[in-house]
Parts: structure tokens; sequence; C-alpha cells
């Protein structure tokens, strides 16, 4: 199994199989509009506009399980990100990264990288999944690592 094999829906309810990104690096994060983290949008969104020509795509999955920090609807979300702060890469629609109903790419996810002390469920909102082109994960990454952190990894991937 890997990366490619899951579907996820767009902001505005469109199917997004992640089998379109095949052959890309995949930078997949759960995102939220009022936490501390925000900002990393910013990040996140400069290294889209760095590396995509190169074959990397960030993908932002808004999670509203950690302290009610995205709370609104898709509308919301997709104003939020693009007024504040000028997303364009592609985002997707709300889900839970944790829990009974967590989003199977995220159950996958979870399941071939662990988190510290070898705990599978996400902590926090920006907690961040690298995957290579050949839809493995390579990394994950806590909420506090800044996207430009990334940069090394990225292009090793790349």
């Amino acid at each position: 199994m890997t990366a490619y094999d899951f579907t996820a829906e767009t902001l505005d309810g469109r199917p997004a199989p992640l089998d379109a990104y095949r052959g890309k690096v995949l930078l997949i994060v759960n995102t939220a509009s009022k936490c501390g983290f925000t900002p990393q949008y910013a990040g996140l969104e400069a290294l889209w506009k760095k590396y995509q020509d190169r074959g990397l795509a960030v993908l932002g999955f808004p999670c509203n399980q950690f302290g009610a920090q995205e709370p609104g609807d898709s509308a919301e979300i997709a104003n939020f990100c693009s007024l504040t702060y000028d997303v364009s890469f592609p985002m997707m629609a709300k889900i839970d990264v944790n829990g009974p109903t967590v989003h199977p790419l995220y159950a996958w996810l979870k399941s071939q990288k662990k988190g510290l002390l070898g705990s599978e469920s996400v902590k926090w909102n920006f907690t961040k999944f690298l995957i290579d082109r050949k839809g493995a994960v390579i990394a994950r990454y806590a909420p506090t690592v800044e996207p430009k952190d990334l940069e090394r990894a990225i292009e090793a991937a790349l």
C-alpha cells in the first residue's frame, strides 16, 4: 500500500485521488485556522512555490480535533487560507486524524511513521508527513518543526 491508494475530498467537495500525485514528493499536513502554529501556512506556501516545479505537492487537511481550532466549514476555511495566507496549494475537506472516524489516509500515515515514544496518534495541528516519489512515508515531523526546516529533507527526496 502507498499514499497513492487513498482518495481525499477537496474543500469544494470534489474527489481528490492521491494517485493524481503519483511520482511526486508529498508533504501532507493537518491544518487549523485558529492555532498558534497557523502562521506555518506561510512557510508551507513558500515550500510549495519553491519546489512545485521540481515535483513537490503540499496537501493541507483541515482538522478540528485539537482545541476546536478549525471550527469553520469548507467555504470559511478556503476564504481564510486564501485571504490570510494566500494559500495556493491544494486544501482538502476537513477530516479527523485520530479516533474512530479517522480518515483512512491518516490511519495509514500514522501506522507507517510513529510519533514520539512510538505513539501513533497525531498530537496537534501542523503535524507533517513527508512522502517519497513511490508513495512511501519518509518522515513524520512535529508541529513545532517549521516548514523551512524541511527543505533539506525535501531536496533529498526530490
